[in-house]
C-alpha cells in the first residue's frame, strides 16, 4: 500500500491506470468502509481509498471536531485490506484548484437531509467532484445507507457527463441491526440499546407499511420514537426510490428515510 498526501504525487502514481476503483471516505473505518472496498477489489482494479474529513459539509464546527478520527488504526485496516492507494491530502491540497466541473445539485438535495443540513450536499459535492478531477476514476464506490448522498454524487456525476460508474453497496449493520456508522463510535452503550430498539420498531413499520401505505402515520410514529429514547426527530419519510418522492402506493419500490438523534448525535437510515 502506497500513502500519498501530495496530489501530484498521487496523479504521477496513477497517470497509467485506467481502472481505478475509488472509495472515498472520512476514516473511522467500520464494517461498512470493509465492505465496499472489499466490493472494489472484485473488480480486479487497483483500489484506492481517500481519507478526508471534509469541513464543507459539517453545519457546525462542533459536529466536525468530535467527528471520530482514528487514522493509525485505519491504516492498519487498509493494510490488510491489501489496497493500493490511501490518499490522505490536506485542506489546501483539496481547494487550491479551481475544477473543470460546476457542481450540479438535483432537486432531490432539497429533501429529507438537504432539508435540514443546509449546503451540506454543496460542500459533499464540491469536494467529491475534486476527488474525481484528481484520481479519474473508472468507478467509485458508495454505500446505500447514505442514499441520497450516492444518488446525488451519481446525477452530478452524469449531469457533467463525467466518466466514472458510481457502484451502489448495500448497507451493513452491526450484530443489534444498527447501521454502521463511524458515528457509531460515539454512542455509548445505552444509546446504542436505544438505536437498536428504533431499528426493530421501524422494521415493524416497513412491513406494515407494505401491505398497506395508509398505514404510515408520521406524527404516531414520531410520538413513539420520542418514547424508545429518540432525542429528536428531523424527518421520518417514505420516499419512492426512483422517482425520489413520497412514496403513494403500496406497488412502488419505497425505503422509509429517517434522520434522528441519540442526545446531541446524528443518526440516518433507510431500509
Amino acid at each position: 500500500m502506497k500513502i500519498f498526501n501530495n496530489k501530484e504525487d498521487l496523479k504521477s502514481e496513477i497517470i497509467n491506470d485506467i481502472s481505478i476503483s475509488f472509495i472515498p471516505t472520512m476514516g473511522g473505518l467500520h464494517k461498512g468502509h470493509v465492505s465496499l472496498i472489499k466490493k472494489a477489489k472484485k473488480f480486479k482494479n487497483k483500489t484506492l481509498v481517500s481519507i478526508y474529513v471534509n469541513p464543507k459539509q459539517f453545519n457546525k464546527k462542533e459536529d466536525y471536531d468530535k467527528y471520530p478520527r482514528n487514522l493509525q488504526n485505519d491504516i492498519k485496516i487498509l493494510k490488510k485490506l491489501k489496497i493500493n492507494y490511501l490518499y490522505l491530502p490536506d485542506n489546501k491540497g483539496i481547494f487550491n484548484f479551481k475544477p473543470k466541473n460546476k457542481i450540479y445539485l438535483h432537486t432531490f438535495s432539497q429533501q429529507l437531509c438537504g432539508k435540514y443540513r443546509k449546503g451540506h450536499f454543496g460542500g459533499v459535492l464540491n469536494v467529491v467532484n475534486r476527488f474525481l478531477e484528481i484520481i479519474k476514476p473508472k468507478y467509485i464506490f458508495l454505500g446505500l445507507k447514505d442514499f441520497q448522498q450516492l444518488i446525488l454524487i451519481e446525477k452530478h456525476i452524469i449531469k457533467n457527463k463525467i466518466n466514472t460508474k458510481v457502484i451502489g453497496c448495500k448497507t451493513i449493520r452491526e450484530n443489534n441491526g444498527v447501521a454502521c456508522s463511524t458515528r457509531n463510535f460515539n454512542l455509548n452503550n445505552k444509546e446504542m440499546q436505544i438505536a437498536e430498539k428504533i431499528y426493530i420498531y421501524l422494521c415493524k413499520i416497513k412491513k406494515k407499511v407494505k401491505k398497506n401505505i395508509k398505514f404510515f402515520n408520521r406524527s404516531l410514529f414520531k410520538k413513539e420514537l420520542i418514547k424508545l429514547g429518540a432525542s429528536k426527530i428531523d424527518y421520518l419519510d417514505i420516499i419512492n426510490l426512483k422517482k425520489l418522492k413520497k412514496a403513494k402506493n403500496k406497488k412502488e419500490k419505497f425505503n422509509i428515510f429517517i434522520a434522528y438523534y441519540l442526545n446531541h448525535i446524528r443518526l440516518i437510515d433507510n431500509f
